[in-house]
C-alpha cells in the first residue's frame, strides 16, 4: 500500500471537490472533504474495478447511497481514469449536459451504478446488487471456476440510516445472510438542521447487530484500519459487514468542517483560499502528481485483473457450452415468448390469476425471471418455483416480507445488476409504500415488472383503505413508466408479454381481484393490435355514433351497457395503455378512436387525464374514495354500473 500516493489521491479529491462546488455555486462539499481517504483507498486498493471496461460482468460494484456527495465519486472516477468523467466534465459539474450532473446518474458515465440521491434508495439497491450476485453464482460457478464472485461495496452516511427504506433493506439482507455486501458508514454526526441528536439518537451498531449483521468500527483516516476492516468484512461469509467509520464533515475547512453549514453549500471565497492554505492545494482544480503517477500504475493493474477474469471466463466457456449459451441469453437481455394457455369465451377469472398462469408460462422459458411479492404470493398470484433464501441461491422467488419500498428498490438493483429480469407485487393500493423506487426504474430506464393486483373499487368488503381510486392516474403521470391495464384473462396472457418485450422503462400490470368474463373479441388480429395500446373489441356495424375506451374490468362493463342501448351504434375498445397509444401515429389512432365521433371513457379510476379523449360529461369514472361492501354493492352505491353508463350513452 502506497500510503504517500493515497493521501495524495485524498487530496486531490478534496480539491478538485472544492473547486467543482465553488465554481458551480452549488453542491455537497461536506461528504467528499470528510471521506476522501475512504475513497483513494476504496478505488486505489479495495475495489476490483477496470475504467477502460466499465461494464465487465464481474466487476466489484460501488454504490454512493449518499447521493448528494456525488464529487467524492466524480473526483475518483475521474482519478481512475473513466473516459467519460473527464476534467472538463468536473469543471462544468451541475451544467446541463455534463455526465457530472447533481447527484449521480445511472448511465450518465462508466462507474455510475444506479442513480442515487434520494436518501436509502442507493442502500436497497445494493441489496439488490447483491442478491443478483448471489444467483447468477449460484447457477454459472462450478466446482473448478468462479467466474461471479464479485462484492457490493456502499458508502453511506446518517440521513442514508435515518430513511426507512434502509431499515426494510438492512433487515432483509441480514436474514438472508448476504456476506458480499459490504457498507462503509460515514458517521459524522451533521445533518442538515445540525447535530444528530436532534432526532437521531439511536444506537446503530445494535440495530445492524439485531438484524444479524457484522458491525465494524474504525476510522476514516487511518488507511491501514480500513483496510484491514474491510478485508474482516470480506473474510464474513455469512453476514454483511457494515463498517462505522468515525469522520469528521467538511474536513479540510477551518472555520466551516463539523458544522451543518459545510453539507449542502459551497465553502465561499474566503473559506476556500483558507482551505486550500490549511491543506496545501496550490491551485484550481488541482490533482497532485503523485495521485496520478499511481493511478496511471493501478490502471495496468486492473486490466491485468480483467484479463485474467476473461481468460478464465474462456476456459469456462469452453467447458461448459451450455452454461454459456445460457450466459450470453441472460446478459443480452433475449426474452423467449411463452405458450400461453388457452382461455374460452365465457371462462371467469380473475386477471390476477391469469396472470399467474402467464408469469409460469414465462418462467418456464425465461429462467432469468425472478421476482417476489410484499408477503402477498397468494393474493398476488405470482409464485412460481423455489424460494431464494440463504440456503438456497437457485432459487427464483424472493419472499419481501412486508416491505414494499425495499422491494423496488432491491428490484432496481436486481435489474441493474445485469443478467437477470425482475418482477415484483403487492397490492395496487400499496404501491403508494414504494413509489419512490418506481419514479427511479423510471428514471434509469429499468424495466423491472411491478404487478398491482386489487386493482378498483371492485376489491369491496376491505373498503376505501384498499380500495384504489386515484393510483393509475398517478401511475400514468411518471414519465417512461408504461401501465398496461388488461380486461380479461386473454389480455392479461398479452399483457404479460408485452411487459417481457419493454426494454424502456418498468411496466405496471394491473388485474382484477375479482372474476371477469372472457369476451369475443372481433379484431382478429387482436393481439398484434393490442400492442399499440388499444385495439377494437366490437364494432358498431358501420360508422358509430359512440365510442366507448375502456380499461380493465370495466371493458366488460361497457359490453353489458352497450347491448342495452341498441339504438346506437357503439364501437367498444380495450385501451390496454394509455400512454402507449397516446404515442402511435395519428393514423393509427383515428382508425380505432376516429375523431370527430362522440367518445365515451370508461375507467373505475378518477378522471385525470382522460379529458384528452372525452368531454367532462362523457367521463365515466369514480371520483371519490370507495366503501365497504359486497363489489356489486359498492358499485351500485357508487353509481358505477351498466345501468348508470347506459344511461349516460343515451343522451
Amino acid at each position: 500500500m502506497n500510503k504517500t500516493a493515497l493521501e495524495k489521491a485524498a487530496l486531490s479529491v478534496r480539491a478538485l471537490s472544492i473547486d467543482a462546488i465553488e465554481k458551480a455555486n452549488s453542491g455537497h462539499p461536506g461528504l467528499p472533504l470528510g471521506t476522501a481517504e475512504l475513497g483513494a483507498l476504496l478505488y486505489g486498493e479495495l475495489l476490483r474495478h477496470d475504467p477502460s471496461d466499465p461494464l465487465w460482468p464481474d466487476r466489484d460494484r460501488f454504490v454512493l447511497s449518499a447521493g448528494h456527495g456525488s464529487m467524492f465519486l466524480y473526483s475518483l472516477l475521474y482519478l481512475s481514469g473513466y473516459r467519460d468523467m473527464t476534467l472538463d466534465a468536473i469543471k462544468s459539474f451541475r451544467q446541463t449536459g455534463s455526465p457530472a450532473a447533481g447527484h449521480p446518474e445511472y448511465g450518465q458515465s462508466g462507474g455510475i451504478e444506479v442513480t442515487t440521491g434520494p436518501l436509502g434508495q442507493g442502500f436497497a439497491m445494493s441489496v439488490g446488487l447483491a442478491i443478483a450476485e448471489s444467483m447468477l453464482a449460484a447457477r454459472f460457478n462450478t466446482e473448478k471456476r468462479r467466474i461471479v464472485d464479485h462484492y457490493t461495496y456502499v458508502l453511506a452516511g446518517d440521513g442514508c440510516l435515518e430513511e426507512g427504506v434502509s431499515g426494510e433493506a438492512s433487515s432483509l439482507a441480514g436474514h438472508l445472510r448476504l456476506g458480499k455486501l459490504i457498507v462503509f458508514y460515514d458517521s459524522n454526526k451533521i445533518t442538515i438542521d445540525g447535530d444528530t441528536g436532534l432526532a437521531f439518537t439511536e444506537d446503530t451498531a445494535k440495530r445492524y447487530e439485531a438484524y444479524g449483521w457484522q458491525v465494524l468500527r474504525g476510522s476514516m483516516y487511518d488507511f491501514d484500519e480500513i483496510a484491514r476492516l474491510a478485508g474482516e468484512a470480506r473474510k464474513e461469509t455469512e453476514k454483511p459487514s457494515i463498517i462505522i467509520l468515525a469522520s469528521v464533515i467538511g474536513k479540510g475547512a477551518p472555520t466551516k468542517e463539523n458544522t451543518a453549514g459545510i453539507h449542502g453549500a459551497p465553502l465561499g471565497p474566503e473559506e476556500v483560499a483558507a482551505a486550500r492554505k490549511k491543506l496545501g492545494i496550490p491551485g484550481d482544480f488541482y490533482t497532485a502528481p503523485e495521485a496520478a503517477e499511481y493511478f496511471a500504475a493501478k490502471r495496468n493493474e486492473w486490466k491485468k485483473i480483467r484479463e485474467g477474469w476473461l481468460a478464465e471466463f474462456e476456459a469456462w466457456s469452453k467447458e461448459n457450452p451450455e452454461k454459456r449459451r445460457e450466459w450470453d441469453d441472460f446478459y443480452s437481455g433475449k426474452y423467449t415468448p411463452a405458450a400461453f394457455p388457452a382461455f374460452n369465451t365465457g371462462d371467469k377469472i380473475a386477471t390476477r390469476s391469469a396472470g399467474n398462469k402467464a408469469l409460469t408460462a414465462l418462467a418456464a422459458v425465461n429462467e432469468n425471471l425472478v421476482g417476489g411479492s410484499a408477503d402477498l404470493k397468494s393474493p398476488n398470484a405470482v409464485g412460481f418455483g423455489s424460494a431464494y433464501t440463504a440456503g438456497n441461491r437457485g432459487g427464483r422467488y424472493i419472499h419481501y416480507g412486508i416491505r414494499e419500498f425495499a422491494m423496488a428498490a432491491i428490484s432496481n438493483g436486481i435489474q441493474v445488476h445485469g443478467g437477470l429480469r425482475a418482477f415484483c407485487a403487492t397490492f395496487m393500493v400499496f404501491a403508494d409504500y414504494l413509489r419512490p423506487a418506481l419514479r427511479l426504474s423510471a428514471l434509469m430506464k429499468q424495466s423491472v415488472i411491478y404487478v398491482f393486483t386489487h386493482d378498483s373499487i371492485f376489491v369491496g368488503e376491505d373498503g376505501p383503505t384498499h380500495e384504489p381510486v386515484e393510483h393509475l392516474a398517478s401511475f400514468r403521470a411518471i414519465p417512461g413508466v408504461r401501465v398496461l391495464r388488461p380486461a380479461d384473462a386473454e389480455e392479461t396472457a398479452q399483457a404479460w408479454a408485452m411487459a417481457m418485450e419493454y426494454s424502456g422503462g418498468p411496466s405496471i400490470l394491473a388485474l382484477s381481484r375479482q372474476n371477469i368474463t372472457v369476451f369475443p373479441k372481433e379484431d382478429p388480429d387482436w393481439k398484434n393490435t393490442m400492442r399499440t395500446g388499444a385495439y377494437i373489441v366490437k364494432q358498431a356495424g358501420g360508422n358509430p355514433d359512440i365510442v366507448i375506451i375502456a380499461t380493465g374490468s370495466e371493458v366488460g362493463l361497457a359490453l353489458e351497457a352497450a347491448a342495452k342501448v341498441p339504438e346506437k351504434k357503439i364501437r367498444i375498445v380495450s385501451m390496454v395503455s394509455r400512454e402507449l397509444f397516446e404515442s402511435q401515429s395519428g393514423t393509427i389512432r383515428d382508425s380505432i378512436v376516429p375523431s370527430g365521433v362522440r367518445t365515451v371513457s370508461c375507467e373505475a379510476g378518477v378522471r385525470q387525464g382522460w379529458e384528452r379523449w372525452s368531454k367532462p360529461e362523457d367521463i365515466f369514472s369514480v371520483d371519490r374514495f370507495g366503501e365497504s361492501g359486497p363489489a356489486a354493492k359498492v358499485a351500485e352505491h357508487l353509481g358505477f354500473t351498466a345501468e348508470k353508463l347506459a344511461g349516460l350513452l343515451r343522451r
